[in-house]
């Protein structure tokens, strides 16, 4: 027998966006590369403190984030060197936050930042 929602219910009871964020995370659109980069998070509408960004591709970045960051919610992030990046939060879980850049990182740009900042545990 097949269940059937009903036509208001647009997905299957306990499926929900959180799940679905985390699974879209095991299918990455760019190479992540670890780091250590020093750098400023600012909230849009919100004052930015100093954060270490972990880890950087040209889609994104994770960094530290002791206050919890909202899903969905838009965010800067500025780099040593470099001007504000627009980004959204794409997961946020023990003081670590995930987000999407606006617009992709140029490779370039991502492997002289990379170059520069190296993993401090390698």
């Amino acid at each position: 027998m097949i269940k059937r929602w009903p036509a208001r219910s647009p997905d299957p009871p306990g499926l929900d966006r959180f799940r679905y964020d985390i699974a879209a995370q095991e299918d990455r659109c760019a190479l992540r590369t670890k780091v250590s980069i020093p750098a400023i998070l600012r909230r849009s509408t919100a004052k930015g403190f100093r954060t270490v960004v972990n880890d950087l591709s040209i889609a994104g970045f994770s960094a530290k984030s002791p206050n919890r960051m909202h899903v969905g919610s838009i965010c800067w992030l500025t780099l040593p060197g470099l001007e504000s990046l627009q980004s959204e939060v794409i997961w946020w879980q023990g003081g670590v936050v995930g987000c999407a850049f606006a617009r992709l990182l140029s490779p370039i740009i991502h492997e002289h930042i990379v170059s520069r900042y190296p993993d401090e545990d390698d």
